[in-house]
């Protein structure tokens, strides 16, 4: 929430290319029109424009808050809130066999907010190509930036939909709307690396204001797409083989970042959720947000505000994304400080009794635990809106305390402007990791899996609870060579990353590129359905749920033009 240049002008309102005239002869304050984009300093308000957009989704639109999509789609955690009726289209997404492309909130308010994003990248790039270099010297910069902003949009279109019209700064509304949103799977996974390879070539290591995308944030973001594009997928989202040369990229663009040395693991992991400590040595491109910045509001982040306590009183709304009590189980650790791969969920873990990764109570908050770090306010079963239907647990990495400098309540609503993290450097560590592995080199993998454990180990100091005990009992280890072997090291590194991103919103895409989806989801739904009766009729079908439909909305307004996801 720092107060950077870059973010000078993201509470001036939306600029707008053009309007109608009606029969007012006037032009409205704050609206410019495509014949005032001539100077450099309309154009930077522009690129300015287009770094807010990326933020711009809404609590029933999100764009960059996954928890709806990949955390409560995944077995992280329930929809929580007042029952199966509240917000039904994420009850529906969390039933898997519910969803429709007919669905009117979240699915089609995303699909057209993340086009807004993209629309406002390529206004701002045909505006900085109109002018020369020599009249606008940053140029070529501002060119990398746009494109590496248009890129991370369409990156998360593809993540949610596979299937989506992908088109650049050239293409007219009449081109447009010509565009067809069938490609081949590989097609579409170069079209967005392209315009990250474009960040590349274009941007500097280092930029004067840290909000804005660097050449070492493209190179990270680049080995992302790369990843996924790796896990070769057919027409029916089944996953086929896995491109070792594709791989082996992501591995030298990991290596590009690491090597920087820019980067680093912050000492506590709690740091990559307090807006004290944000834009720190892990954060390798955020969305930055601002409060007390002279506006009414500020610019605040909205996307995760209906996820606070229900029953706390300095809250009071709204109790939705509820953890599991598998996510609850998959902390628990052996005597040996491992995780218990193959029986974490064979019962409901004791927390009184048994260890656990530390991680648990920087994500969840549990009965009588210190909520978001406060010892003074402890967790309560009070707090929870629906007990009866989603159980006893809350999440809380991205609430902020009440009297935190960066919250803000609006209604019955709350924001923050805490920043929010796109790419950080424990991905990096763990994207490099799974390279090295399906590579056949897990030797390569340990170590980089054990600097995110060892990190996990230290993360207590904020834990502990007024007395000074701590709520559970922790213990976590690093692995060590003696089994080690690929299936043992992949197993690792796939629980590693549920830990380390838990209720992130991660989960959901992390099964679906590993091809796991179908297999995880139907055995965590027959487990949990027995208490938690309202999964009693849900149901993961491959080749069909491992991504949302096309919206039907449109669907219509292309004429058919776009063709629906298989399933649906």
């Amino acid at each position: 929430m720092k107060n950077k240049k870059i973010i000078a002008f993201l509470t001036a309102g939306v600029i707008l290319l053009s309007s109608c005239k009606k029969e007012l002869d006037y032009k409205p304050t704050g609206v410019l029109s495509s014949s005032d984009l001539t100077s450099p300093t309309a154009i930077e308000g522009l690129v300015t424009a287009s770094y807010a957009a990326i933020g711009n989704g809404d609590m029933i639109g999100p764009i960059y808050s996954n928890w709806a999509y990949g955390s409560v789609r995944s077995d992280d955690a329930y929809k929580g809130g007042g029952g199966t009726s509240d917000l039904g289209d994420i009850d529906a997404l969390e039933h898997y066999n519910l969803v429709t492309p007919s669905m009117e909130l979240y699915i089609p308010r995303t699909w057209k907010n993340l086009f807004k994003s993209i629309s406002r990248a390529n206004a701002a790039i045909r505006a900085v190509n109109s002018l020369s270099e020599t009249v606008y010297p940053a140029k070529k910069i501002r060119l990398g930036e746009l494109h590496f902003l248009r890129a991370h949009s369409y990156f998360t279109m593809k993540l949610l939909f596979k299937n989506i019209p992908i088109f650049d700064e050239n293409a007219s509304l009449a081109d447009i709307l010509k565009v067809s949103n069938i490609l081949s799977n590989d097609d579409s996974w170069n079209k967005i690396a392209a315009d990250f390879q474009y960040a590349i070539d274009n941007l500097p290591a280092t930029q004067p204001e840290l909000a804005r995308a660097n050449k070492l944030s493209a190179q990270a973001y680049l080995a992302k797409v790369r990843l996924y594009q790796a896990y070769m997928q057919d027409n029916t989202n089944h996953v086929t083989s896995i491109n070792q040369v594709l791989l082996q990229q992501v591995v030298t663009l990991t290596q590009a970042v690491i090597a920087s040395g820019k980067y680093s693991l912050s000492s506590d992991i709690g740091d990559n959720f307090l807006p004290e400590t944000e834009n720190g040595p892990e954060s390798i491109f955020a969305i930055q947000f601002t409060i007390n910045d002279g506006t009414t509001s500020g610019r605040l982040s909205f996307e995760d505000g209906l996820n606070y306590p229900h029953g706390a009183p300095q809250y009071g709304c709204c109790g939705f994304h509820a953890a599991s009590q598998n996510l609850v189980n998959a902390h628990t650790t052996d005597i040996n400080g491992l995780p218990n791969f193959n029986t974490f969920n064979n019962s409901t873990a004791n927390l009184t009794t048994a260890t656990v990764d530390p991680r648990l109570d920087h994500t969840v908050g549990i009965d009588g635990h210190p909520y978001k770090y406060d010892n003074t306010k402890p967790f309560s079963v009070s707090w929870v809106r629906d007990a009866g239907t989603y159980g006893n647990f809350h999440t809380m990495r991205f609430q902020q305390l009440a009297n935190s400098p960066s919250y803000l309540k609006m209604g019955p609503f709350m924001g923050t402007a805490k920043n929010y993290d796109i790419l950080r450097y424990d991905d990096i560590l763990l994207m490099q990791a799974e390279a090295y592995i399906e590579l056949g080199q897990q030797a390569n993998a340990l170590p980089l899996i054990n600097q995110i454990r060892a990190r996990a180990a230290a993360s207590t100091a904020r834990l502990k609870k007024a007395d000074g005990t701590f709520p559970s009992n922790y213990n976590v280890k690093q692995y060590t060579s003696i089994g080690w072997t690929q299936d043992y090291a992949r197993t690792a590194l796939q629980w590693e990353r549920r830990l380390e991103f838990a209720t992130e919103g991660a989960r959901f895409f992390d099964l679906v590129r590993w091809g796991m989806a179908e297999k995880t989801l139907n055995a965590y739904i027959a487990v949990e359905k027995v208490n938690r009766t309202f999964l009693a009729t849900a149901k993961f079908t491959a080749g069909r749920d491992e991504y949302l439909p096309i919206p039907q909305s449109e669907i219509t307004f292309t004429n058919g033009l776009y063709k629906q996801n298989p399933g649906y």
